[in-house]
């Protein structure tokens, strides 16, 4: 399990804690907020920025490398608003709601933006039509010159009764995106290609994609060479969800899936959030890791609300490592 070093830990908590107080902190400039570029070893990343106290999850960067998204989650999923933090004239702003989300009445969560940068998904549980049911659907919204447009259902074949989450999209519009079918207690990896600017019937992908119990959220890279997703139930797990790859085949079929491994995956820690930097370096992925040294003496209340304003607490935070990790497992 990845460890920080006291004085490490020391500087998260303190930045953290600033954070959620509400004290701005700056932003160091450069690209990725400012953030020494990871190794082959997972680093946290933004600790008391994006990486709080908070369960944050669903990190995804815009090809100019310009603005950050990334979802927050409230307790017990009951509403969830994804965040942006923008860089303007070379100065990073601090994480604030996205124009299209905020709403605490529904959950807004799983961003995904095009390889183009003219559009990005999401996942809403807000309802279609005021007063409506609510439903985990697909939504979009479109770049315009005063930034971005009004959310849209992405509408039929895509979205249907079933629930339909974390999209992803590839460079020629083909969207990608988990279903969970009626009846079923197992969630499956859809894919839909966009003909004459329309999505057509989404096929579920075979079984080398689709193996294990369960499996969802998936991440596929702009030209469909390979797709990161979360899965359950395979035997060669080493936590409750794992990170697993696929790689595609020259004749557009799929490679079996691999387990990242460690430490990606790690013994009872939850993970379902990937993503791969525009520029292809980086792996960016959600973990409930616990990191630091356990406390040593008996506990104050005063301890566990330090604890609670850090990350590597037990909740949600985004970590990233160098994307060879996923690559180097490519077949030969």
């Amino acid at each position: 399990m990845a460890r920080l070093s006291s004085p490490t830990l020391l500087l998260v908590v303190l930045l953290a804690t600033a954070a959620v107080s509400g004290e701005a902190q700056p932003v160091p400039a450069g690209d990725y907020l400012g953030q020494t570029p990871p190794g082959r070893t997972p680093q946290l990343f933004a600790p008391g920025i994006v990486s709080t106290g908070l369960d944050e999850r669903d990190l995804v960067i815009t090809p100019d490398g310009n603005e950050l998204y990334f979802s927050v989650v409230g307790p017990s999923y009951a509403y969830a608003t994804i965040m942006v933090v923008k860089r303007v004239d070379g100065r990073w702003g601090r994480p604030e709601p996205a124009s299209f989300s905020g709403n605490p009445q529904h959950m807004d969560i799983e961003p995904a933006i095009s390889p183009d940068g003219k559009r990005l998904f999401f996942m809403s549980k807000r309802p279609v039509t005021p007063g409506g049911e609510p439903n985990e659907d697909i939504w979009v919204v479109d770049r315009t010159p005063s930034g971005w447009s009004e959310a849209t259902n992405l509408g039929a074949p895509v979205c249907t009764p079933e629930p339909e989450f974390f999209p992803s999209v590839t460079r020629d519009g083909t969207l990608y995106f988990t279903r969970r079918p009626r009846g079923s207690r197992a969630e499956y990896i859809f894919r839909s290609r966009l003909v004459d600017g329309r999505y057509a019937e989404p096929e579920r992908l075979p079984v080398e994609v689709n193996s294990g119990e369960t499996h969802y959220n998936a991440f596929v890279a702009p030209d469909e060479s390979y797709i990161i997703l979360g899965m359950e139930g395979r035997k060669d797990a080493i936590g409750p969800t794992d990170y697993y790859v696929a790689f595609r085949k020259p004749d557009g079929g799929w490679h079996e899936t691999v387990n990242l491994g460690k430490p990606i995956n790690l013994p009872g820690v939850l993970g379902y959030a990937p993503s791969v930097s525009p520029d292809g370096k980086y792996f960016f992925f959600m973990s409930h890791r616990v990191v630091g040294e356990r406390p040593t003496g008996r506990l104050s209340h005063a301890d566990y609300q330090r604890l609670a304003t850090g990350p590597g607490n037990g909740r949600g935070d985004v970590w990233w490592v160098d994307a060879a990790v996923v690559t180097d497992l490519r077949p030969k």
